[in-house]
């Protein structure tokens, strides 16, 4: 059965924002499809994380030349930071999936992906190209070159690490041997036996920058200009870019628009070189392709063209759609068949609207979908019948103008379709990669949708459109809302908490739940729900069950799942919800990670003030302080006064402005005895201001400890952050997760002392993981420990070091 799944589908024929209504193209970006049948050229972009792009060229290239342009991103963002919440890893994501494609929808690019997973910062090609599995994401690439046919490849950075991050590099090396390997027959040929063939691009070049601190670019360099101006569009691409930019918004990388001349550099790294175009000795319109007839066709409608009545194109199109579909001889003609069912159903205004009443949907139930049908403008159209799963019907044989024709229908839901699980989610990930069994999903951003079939016929021509289904509803405040629909499964099972910590071999209780969402209650019912592997003793009460015996060496897994007649259910949904991308759901298997720890806390009460998103606070909690989130309205002398500790979350300086207006109040509870523990930031004229964060002045800096396995040393052995109220040694950095530490403190003083010395492979020691000073009565730490990550993860040693930080100086 074709999967229910949630998808931004980026192609002009089925653009839909699920975030707003579903889209109307205007007479302009009518005409400007129009031209686009002409051009046959393609580029492929490619760089390695959501956020690499030049979003300024891949609107000029779809734009202004017209040319089919898409982005290979080879990881989906994972491993990086969350400006907007707390999410990180594949949930972070999801998130970054979604914000590209929210970037593709304005800039006109499609938008693909390879298996690799962003497992953080990298400072070597080699390391991460032995995590992702170089075969395998070399294969990703060719399969998408192959499919995509690009005639030109450009790289956003170059082989020989002016990049910077790893992973960057390793994308510029992965997109040379794929510029080879896609045109050789020898090389993954299992792919073939999809349909795909050898692919020989015509060039492959880099796109050199000037950013960072780091200038590539030459004079001597091929380069062209990309800051023209779009009547059709009324924006500049300087505009049309800061735009598309801005969606990276869990990356806070919103930019200022550009208006005249900007220029983009090129070094050609493979292939012919250009001279004039990037496009030279590649043939980009039908004439060159011995199919002048159809150019002077297509010509001739772009010539009689109606702004004001769009509609009077549609018999000339209709011909050249009836010539392309007799003479299918090769890609671009099937390429431009789907751009004019596009352009036909705009030039007639014609509308489909296919909602559910519900957000979810559950197999073996049934949902009731209604299908809204308008023929806004002219043409001889009629909807012959529609199809959604195995059900026909038709709506009405013809469409009168500017007539709402609607209908509804029960659909039933098939007892095996597939919950919505984000496709590269739904096997058990590998160290640096993501496993996808079915090769024709590869490249995809997302999954995709369920969709009604609706047969039109143009002019006595009949043509296909896939329209997807959405959940659609009402807001008072946001007016309709177009989400996807969503697949659950008839029941869920969650484990309650995620991470268990016994804490001194405290007993910990571990809820197992259950959720009904079929409405089948009578034949579908939860026969027994059950905790699995169970270690240690345990005494039972209802579903909470409490486990004993714990010590530090102990760690086990408890699984849930609930019996319902053959079906065993063992996952749960999470939803991820913001005003920017559509609402996300992934699953995840019902377990609790089991971890004793030894210790102890030295204070009790901690002020907390929130970063860009993280959960410390909830393991300040779980190690037993009373946690006191503060914000600009409360940070006052008088409240601070009962407090033991007070945290910064991460980045808090960068987003926080207020936050420089509280410095004297919070310096001052430093001199009267407290502590003041800052998470990292970024440099400190990356934030909203110039802040100041400590009693003396330091820098932040971007150096970083990627090797989350890294040797540490410890520079002063008897410091109390060493040995009070928790004597740390070497096996509390043992299982730390993706990194040690990152954006280190830099030109810092005497004043300052430092605790760790650690270094990555092949790279020098590094001292500012850590500084503090003493401070009147009290104690500043900076800190780029990745508490963030490990004390979410439930990593012992992380807790036992973060309440050594806040215990107060004796």
């Amino acid at each position: 059965m074709t999967k229910f799944f949630s998808t931004i589908l980026f192609l002009f024929y089925t653009l839909i924002s699920f975030a707003q209504a579903p889209e109307s193209y205007n007479s302009s970006r009518i005409y400007e499809q129009l031209k686009k049948l002409n051009v046959l050229g393609s580029v492929l972009y490619i760089a390695a994380h959501p956020d690499d792009e030049n979003t300024k060229l891949l609107a000029w290239l779809a734009n202004d030349k017209l040319y089919r342009t898409g982005y290979l991103s080879v990881t989906r963002g994972d491993g990086g930071q969350n400006l907007i919440g707390d999410e990180q890893g594949v949930a972070l994501g999801l998130i970054r999936t979604q914000e590209l494609l929210a970037a593709r929808r304005i800039d006109g690019a499609e938008q693909f992906f390879t298996r690799a997973f962003d497992f953080g910062y990298s400072k070597s090609p080699e390391e991460a190209l032995d995590k992702w599995g170089k075969e395998n994401i070399l294969s990703d690439m060719v399969w998408v070159i192959r499919k995509f046919k690009p005639d030109v490849i450009i790289t956003r950075f170059p082989t020989t690490g002016e990049g910077g991050h790893g992973h960057h590099t390793a994308s510029a090396i992965l997109a040379g041997e794929a510029f080879e390997a896609a045109a050789n027959p020898e090389r993954f040929k299992e792919q073939f036996k999809f349909g795909v063939k050898p692919w020989k691009t015509k060039r492959l070049l880099w796109n050199t920058f000037n950013f960072g601190g780091t200038n590539t670019q030459k004079p001597d360099q091929f380069k062209i200009d990309v800051g023209g101006y779009n009547p059709l569009l009324g924006k500049s691409y300087g505009e049309l870019a800061a735009e598309s930019r801005s969606q990276h918004k869990s990356q806070g990388f919103g930019v200022a628009s550009t208006r005249g001349n900007s220029f983009e550099y090129f070094v050609t790294i493979k292939g012919e070189a250009p001279v004039k175009d990037i496009m030279d000795n590649v043939h980009t319109d039908w004439s060159s392709n011995n199919q002048k007839a159809l150019q002077v066709a297509i010509d001739e409608v772009i010539k009689n063209y109606s702004f004001v009545h769009p509609d009077r194109s549609l018999g000339g199109l209709i011909n050249i759609y009836q010539y392309l579909r007799k003479n299918p001889e090769g890609y671009w003609q099937s390429q431009k068949l789907e751009e004019i069912k596009g352009i036909l159903k705009a030039c007639a205004g014609l509308y489909f609207e296919v909602s559910s009443q519900k957000k979810y949907a559950v197999p073996g139930d049934s949902m009731r979908v209604n299908i809204v049908a308008n023929k806004r403008s002219g043409g001889a159209i009629n909807i012959e019948s529609v199809k959604i799963q195995n059900t026909f019907f038709v709506l009405k044989d013809v469409l009168a103008r500017n007539e709402n024709v609607s209908h509804s229908v029960n659909i039933p839901i098939p007892e095996r379709a597939k919950i919505s699980q984000p496709y590269w989610l739904e096997n058990p990930k590998e160290l640096g990669y993501f496993v996808v069994a079915d090769q024709r999903l590869i490249g995809k951003p997302w999954n995709d949708p369920e969709v009604a079939e609706i047969n039109v016929k143009f002019n006595g021509e009949n043509i296909l459109y896939k329209v997807p289904i959405q959940y659609k509803s009402i807001d008072p405040v946001m007016g309709e809302k177009y989400q996807p629909l969503l697949i659950i499964p008839k029941f869920e099972v969650e484990t309650d908490p995620v991470i268990a910590l016994a804490i001194n071999n405290t007993p910990v209780k571990v809820a197992v739940n259950s959720t009904t969402n079929t409405v089948n209650s009578l034949t579908d019912t939860i026969e027994e729900v059950i905790p699995k592997n169970i270690l240690e003793t345990k005494e039972s009460n209802g579903n909470y069950y409490s486990f004993t015996d714990f010590n530090k060496q102990n760690k086990g897994i408890i699984k849930g799942s609930a019996v319902a007649g053959n079906n065993v259910f063992d996952s749960y949904k999470t939803v991820i919800e913001y005003e920017h991308i559509p609402e996300i759901i992934y699953f995840s298997k019902a377990a609790t990670d089991l971890v004793g720890i030894d210790l102890s806390i030295a204070g009790k009460r901690v002020g907390y003030i929130a970063g860009a998103g993280d959960k410390v606070p909830e393991a300040l909690h779980k190690m037993g302080y009373e946690v006191v989130m503060l914000n600009e309205h409360n940070i006052t002398p008088q409240n601070l006064k009962g407090l033991d500790a007070i945290v910064t979350g991460v980045r808090a300086y960068n987003i926080h402005k207020w936050l420089n207006d509280s410095y004297d109040v919070l310096m001052n509870y430093v001199k009267e005895g407290g502590v003041l523990l800052v998470q990292y930031n970024t440099n400190n004229n990356f934030g909203p201001l110039k802040a100041k964060i400590g009693p003396f002045p330091f820098n932040i800096s971007r150096t970083r400890i990627t090797d989350e396995n890294a040797a540490v040393s410890f520079l002063k052995a008897g410091s109390p952050f060493l040995n009070y109220p928790n004597k740390i040694s070497a096996t509390d950095f043992k299982g730390w997760i993706q990194e040690r530490s990152i954006y280190h403190a830099a030109d810092f003083g005497s004043n300052y002392q430092t605790l760790f010395s650690m270094q990555d492979s092949g790279k020098g020691e590094e001292v500012g993981s850590l500084i503090y000073t003493d401070f009147g009565k009290g104690r500043f730490i900076y800190t780029g420990l990745v508490f963030f990550r490990e004390l979410p993860a439930g990593v012992p040693g992380a807790y036992r070091l973060f309440a050594n930080l806040l215990a107060k100086p004796e």
